[in-house]
């Protein structure tokens, strides 16, 4: 199985998907965001896949200091550019795998999407 986490490195809910990774024995390729940046068009893709509201971290303190502006009137695009401009907003950890994608760290999620490794 091929799994890509992407994510933070100091970001405390990467740091325990790795650590249950790891412990499962699953192999992982790591992208990190702040040194990789985050590609528009896998952005997106994430989004079709799952969902803006899932992708886009609006409980996060970057998504809250954003301008006014830049929350209201929040279209795909629009929120998209924001996330490639600045990966903190999108949530963490996201992972892709050959059977889909993972967003958010839930170990019982994980484990039945992971476990037919």
């Amino acid at each position: 199985m091929s799994l890509t986490l992407y994510g933070i490195p100091n970001c405390d809910t990467v740091k325990k998907a790795r650590t249950w990774l790891d412990g499962q024995g699953l192999a992982y390729a790591f992208h990190d965001y702040k040194k990789q940046g985050a590609d528009a068009a896998q952005v997106a893709g994430w989004v079709d896949q799952a969902g803006l509201d899932k992708v886009l971290n609006k409980a996060g303190t970057t998504f809250r200091k954003l301008p006014d502006a830049d929350k209201t009137d929040l279209t795909t695009d629009k929120a998209v550019a924001l996330m490639v401009a600045q990966p903190s907003l999108i949530k963490r950890p996201i992972v892709e795998h050959d059977g889909g994608l993972l967003v958010g760290f839930k170990q019982a999620e994980w484990e039945a999407a992971l476990s037919r490794a």
